[in-house]
């Protein structure tokens, strides 16, 4: 597709790139000039210089009456700007546009995408804050990705000494934990790399696995992957109160009543908004790196521990303090990927890129528009999860798992079919209007991809 992106910040940089590397047809509007010089410089991409929100600008790359822009993605970091240019790419004609938005209204429902035309409006604080909702709820986390806008989720768990998984085959622990409804897609091994298991792999010892299962039966992973029965999570301390810090302690409110949510900012007139949005959280005025006002708070009585201002350094160095001073779990949200380098080497569990979530959200619809399904990549591991809806012509439609013979480069992951959704096996025959979940580790393989929405076997 002819594609205008709108704004070259980091995110309109990585959509921009995504974009060009599946042979898409890309014009980049930004109106800083030495960004501008950036992107034309690094990506083989039409450049434009200019404000996204000014229909002249936005006719310069093609988005006017019998133009053939097919897709516009606004994705500045000001949401006027973003829905204007929606607004205006739509009365255009322009088929398909997408809208960046920070402001959590915009999002809450679809009244104002309806509104003004607009296909997608997306948040990226909310699928943040759904990571660190599980990262710090299961303490066995290292990576969390939602799937299925969160019916199912990819975790990274690695197994502990004792655990039911270690020194069984995978199929044995099927038969001794069927309420377990997950299937391991990867496994990482110290000294032997990362491979695709099967039934009869058995795992050991400090194996990082990627597991795929329902959302509402994360927490039985942990029994399987050796976490003590009784850990429990009690309290969780939040750095900074913007969107994200906002957004994670809705969650806490709504999904962990039990918890004891603490949310900690140097804002007063913050504070207050956030005392009167917010009814179970006790919001602290202080200042985030200050150890007297931690120790104060019970930091060394918290279970997990996230920094969520706008600023990467101050992020890191509270998560750092926040875990030297007894917090059991500490995350810095960092939104620069030269910082991202430093993890595993600083005194913090993890850091989480909020850019990541909406470049990825972005290019989920692009690719649903383009190839017939949702495609979503997993960095750690160079693979895609691949989401689906069988049409009727589909060479796999009748045929069971075991007999397309994808393995190892693809498994069947999840099947929702009518109200039911499972984890299916070698014996499961897939059928037409099957919504599939489907592990890609060949990302550029499209023979497998056709198997799914073609007749023909490629």
């Amino acid at each position: 597709m002819r594609t205008v992106v709108v704004g070259g910040g980091s995110v309109g940089f990585s959509v921009a790139k995504n974009l060009v590397e599946q042979g898409h047809d890309v014009i980049v509007i930004e109106q800083d000039e030495d960004r501008a010089a950036r992107i034309d410089e690094m990506l083989d991409v039409m450049v434009v210089t200019g404000n996204g929100a000014r229909p002249q600008v936005l006719a310069q790359a093609g988005v006017h009456q019998g133009g053939d822009v097919n897709l516009l993605i606004a994705c500045t970091d000001r949401d006027e700007v973003n829905i204007l240019s929606c607004w205006i790419a739509k009365k255009a004609g322009v088929k398909h546009v997408i809208s960046r938005a920070r402001s959590l209204e915009f999002t809450d429902s679809r009244i104002w995408a309806d509104a003004l035309g607009i296909d997608e409006m997306i948040s990226p604080e909310r699928s943040v804050a759904g990571v660190i909702e599980d990262m710090l709820s299961m303490r066995s986390v290292i990576v969390s990705d939602e799937l299925w806008n969160g019916i199912a989720c990819l975790y990274a768990m690695k197994v502990k000494k004792g655990a039911l998984l270690e020194g069984r085959p995978l199929k044995q622990v099927k038969d001794l934990r069927p309420d377990v409804d997950a299937l391991i897609v990867y496994i990482e091994r110290q000294g032997e790399g990362g491979f695709i298991p099967r039934g009869n792999t058995v795992l050991k010892e400090g194996d990082l696995c990627y597991v795929v299962t329902l959302k509402k039966n994360a927490h039985l992973l942990e029994k399987l992957f050796g976490i003590e029965d009784s850990f429990r999570l009690r309290r969780i301390m939040i750095a900074g109160g913007g969107k994200i810090g906002f957004q994670i302690a809705r969650r806490f409110e709504i999904h962990h009543k039990d918890v004891d949510v603490r949310l900690i900012d140097l804002d007063p007139e913050k504070c207050e908004r956030l005392s009167k949005e917010l009814s179970k959280t006790l919001i602290l005025q202080g200042d985030i790196v200050d150890e007297d006002v931690l120790l104060s708070e019970g930091i060394d009585e918290t279970d997990g521990f996230v920094a969520t201002t706008a600023n990467d350094e101050l992020n890191i160095l509270a998560a750092i303090l926040a875990k030297d001073l007894g917090a059991k779990r500490s995350i810095a949200i960092v939104r620069n990927d030269t910082y991202r380098k430093l993890e595993g080497r600083l005194l913090l569990d993890a850091m989480v890129n909020p850019h990541e979530a909406l470049v990825g959200a972005i290019m989920r619809y692009v690719t649903l528009r383009t190839k017939g399904a949702i495609m979503s990549t997993i960095k750690q591991l160079n693979a895609e999860m691949v989401d689906l809806i069988i049409p009727e012509d589909a060479y796999v439609v009748g045929k069971k798992i075991m007999d397309l013979h994808i393995s190892p480069m693809a498994i069947v992951v999840l099947i929702q079919r009518g109200e039911d959704i499972f984890v299916p096996n070698g014996m499961t025959a897939l059928k037409q209007g099957d919504r599939v979940l489907l592990y890609l580790k060949a990302p550029n393989d499209e023979r497998i991809l056709h198997m799914f929405i073609k007749q023909e076997k490629d």
